[in-house]
């Protein structure tokens, strides 16, 4: 194994392990409340501004975490602009990002939401709470201004 892809699984279980989203213990989201979170967040970053609906995928009692749902936000390079569930990701680019199978998963996420405009994503991701790799699905799309909106949910 390179250098390279030792890091990128290092960086990939140190950011997901910081994740403070508890769902072993809850019942989880379905594919269509992730769908209709996605689209409830693009509609407010496009009518509302970005820092507003910030604020509102932040909150509890915001609408926009339930169960083990929750927003996350990419630029179309790969730069992480919002994530309700791990701010250490915010600011990073992280384009080149593999899940355990090798998937570029960020790349495919915002090659989605460029080419398509919104669809269905499927990857690996680190499960905090149970300490496994489970299969996940995130319905992203595009925003009026450019950003990638997602909300994902297992799979398992």
């Amino acid at each position: 194994m390179k250098l390279s892809q030792y890091l990128s699984a290092f960086l990939f279980v140190a950011f997901m392990a910081a994740s403070p989203v508890a769902h072993a213990q809850q019942e989880g989201g379905t594919k269509a409340e992730a769908q209709d979170m996605t689209t409830k967040a693009v509609f407010l970053i496009n009518t509302q501004g970005r820092g507003a609906a910030f604020d509102a995928f932040d909150k509890a009692d915001g609408g926009f975490k339930k169960k083990d749902l929750y927003v996350f936000v990419y630029d179309l390079e790969g730069v992480n602009v919002f994530h309700a569930a791990n701010k250490a990701l915010q600011g990073k680019n992280l384009i080149t990002l593999k899940d355990p199978n090798g998937k570029l998963l960020i790349a495919d996420i915002v090659s989605t939401c460029k080419d398509k405009g919104e669809g269905w994503v499927d990857y690996m991701w680190f499960d905090k709470d149970i300490g496994k790799v489970l299969a996940k699905s995130s319905f992203v799309k595009k925003t009026n201004d450019d950003l990638c909106v997602g909300v994902g949910v297992y799979t398992h």
